[in-house]
């Protein structure tokens, strides 16, 4: 193989890292083989199936003999025509099947929209902190990353001001994410109606990533709301938080029909659609009853607080006023850094919990806490890890 030697990647696969958790779970698998039973707090991954009976309807229809062949690239209609019923129920807004767009996770949806939209050179405003993924894809498609930042002095919301006095003649995207990732913050119609009025204004497509709008949140919303917000703005939503089924990947894009034809030139070159077992029980899983959601609550607020327990033992500041799968809190000024820390904690208590630092410099002294997992694993990790700062004051 000595010829590889000759051979080097694309320079935009250069410009960007693995995946943070690809690295880091790997770390994780590696102590878990080793007998150290690492409790996991870092990915969003929920550890609940669905609903039984979405897992029945795929099961049921997965035994058919008549449809294990390629599907619809933009999805079966009946999927497409739930995913408009579920929006005009659940967030009130008027969507066409025309105007959806399925998608294996909506993570793919990022990469489809910045192919449809980003020429080489081509501005996207990324916040900061944000998932890293918008950065990364922006990346690989040659873009210009123009960071914007989000402070906990402004409750982690854009600052239009400066916004404005930016440069943004060759802005082309603009990536927002409320219930903000990894902060908590939750949207406001306000908020939303800014970043319409500002979309419009500058021609800038507003891409709103909304997968956590059902997650310890009364009030789910979606900048869709806005009156003519389908004339700058598509959304994304993922069924991977709100109903168990990160790992069916099933995610969809909503917008008005141009924007969803663009997007589907581009997917219907990369992928051939989903499994029509997995599509069909997507359609029960819409359908599901608020009283679900409501009982996955009850089970995330008991996981979040002990969530709370374990940021307050560390010394961290926190607001209880956040939504979502985290809880995304400030470490001491004596700890040198979010890496640091979590990386200790780790190696110590064998817990894993992700730092700030990965989704921005914004993010430096934060760390976040997953609710994945259950009341009595996050139970375990806040004693692990309070045995772990009894041992370290000890040595210290």
């Amino acid at each position: 193989m000595e010829h590889t030697n000759f051979i080097e990647p694309a320079d935009h696969v250069k410009s960007i890292s693995e995946y943070y958790f690809s690295v880091k779970l790997q770390e994780v698998a590696k102590m878990n083989a080793e007998g150290k039973d690492v409790i996991s707090l870092g990915v969003g991954s929920p550890d609940l199936p669905p609903s039984e009976y979405v897992v029945d309807e795929l099961c049921k229809v997965a035994s058919r003999n008549d449809i294990h062949g390629y599907q619809p690239y933009s999805g079966i209609p009946e999927l497409k025509q739930a995913y408009a019923n579920w929006y005009n129920r659940i967030y009130k807004v008027d969507i066409a099947p025309s105007q959806v767009l399925p998608l294996i996770g909506s993570k793919e949806g990022i990469t489809h929209i910045s192919l449809a939209f980003l020429n080489v050179g081509d501005g996207v405003l990324v916040p900061n902190p944000g998932y890293p993924t918008y950065t990364s894809v922006s990346k690989l498609m040659r873009a210009n990353v123009i960071t914007y930042d989000l402070l906990e002095a402004d409750n982690w919301m854009p600052d239009f001001e400066t916004l404005e006095n930016m440069d943004l003649s060759r802005v082309k995207l603009m990536w927002v994410n409320y219930p903000n990732m990894p902060t908590g913050a939750n949207a406001s119609m306000e908020l939303f109606e800014r970043l319409v009025a500002f979309g419009k204004k500058h021609s800038i497509v507003i891409c709103h990533d909304n997968p956590y709008s059902f997650i310890l949140n009364d009030k789910p919303m979606s900048i869709l709301q806005v009156e003519g917000a389908k004339d700058i703005c598509i959304e994304l939503n993922s069924m991977s938080k709100s109903h168990n089924m990160a790992g069916w990947r099933m995610g969809v894009l909503v917008s008005n029909e141009q924007f969803v034809q663009w997007v589907l030139k581009v997917k219907s070159n990369v992928d051939s659609g989903q499994f029509r077992p997995m599509q069909m029980a997507a359609i029960k899983a819409l359908d599901t009853p608020l009283q679900w959601h409501d009982n996955m609550n009850l089970l995330y607020e008991q996981r979040r607080l002990w969530a709370y327990k374990i940021m307050t033992i560390l010394g961290c500041k926190f607001s209880k006023d956040q939504v979502g799968l985290f809880v995304w809190g400030k470490i001491p000024s004596y700890e040198t850094s979010s890496e640091d820390l979590i990386n200790s904690i780790l190696e110590h208590a064998h817990v894993f919990i992700t730092p700030g630092f990965i989704f921005g410099s914004n993010g430096e002294r934060y760390i976040r806490i997953s609710l994945g997992s259950s009341a009595n694993k996050i139970k375990e990790a806040y004693e692990r890890i309070a045995d772990y700062l009894i041992n370290r004051k000890t040595i210290r």
